[in-house]
Order: structure tokens, then sequence, then C-alpha cells
């Protein structure tokens, strides 16, 4: 299953984007879609997970409350809802495909292209 990132744009701080990863084919229950990002050098870390068939999330500190990760079983489809934006935000955001929980990159062995986010001050 190859994974599909887009969504990524220049945004004001305070505003608004929704990336999308889609999946090129059928997600199973059993797994876990997650999204990264990696702003210039730093590390790539965790942003937020959903378990598929739960449709249960989990959300790094530093966006629990801005960001949402929702889901289109039928189009295979994982959202990044990200609000409240701020340049801190500024990264390449990757999609990943597990089978479990992780929050380590090195733990998934499935990921999309990547995609920009900019958010100006």
């Amino acid at each position: 299953v190859q994974l599909q990132a887009s969504g990524g744009g220049l945004v004001q701080a305070g505003g608004s984007l929704r990336l999308s990863c889609a999946a090129s084919g059928r997600i199973f229950s059993s797994s876990v879609m997650t999204w990264f990002r990696q702003a210039p050098g730093k590390e790539r870390e965790f942003v937020g997970a959903m378990r598929w068939g739960r449709g249960s999330t989990y959300y790094a500190d530093s966006v629990k409350g801005r960001f949402t990760i929702s889901k289109n079983n039928a189009e295979n489809t994982v959202y990044l809802q990200m609000n409240s934006l701020k340049p801190e935000d500024t990264a390449v955001y990757y999609c990943a495909r597990g089978s479990d929980l992780a929050y380590a990159p090195a733990q998934y062995n499935h990921w999309g292209q990547g995609t920009q986010v900019t958010v100006s001050s």
C-alpha cells in the first residue's frame, strides 16, 4: 500500500490547513495511521496517530487541542486538520502506516512522500 500526502502550503499564523494521506489500497482495521513532521535541522517527530479500526486518536502535547485526525474509510484516507497554526508548526509533514501505535519513526516501514507546511508570523 502506497501513501500519498497532500494539502500542505503557506499559511499565516492562526490559520488552518487540512492535510490528506490517501492509501492506494485498503487500510486494514489493525493498522495505525500516523502523522510525523520534520522541521529543518530537527529530527522527525510524532504529531498524532489514529487506530484505524477503533478510530481512537493520540496527539503530541504540542498539537493537542489544535490538530485533529479523522478518516474516510471508503476512500482509505486519513486527514490532519490543523488549526491555530504557529510558526513552530512549520515542517514537512509525513504520514506513515504501522501495525501498532509507536512514537518513533523507526517503527514505521510505510511512508508517504511528505508535504510542506509553512506558517508565517
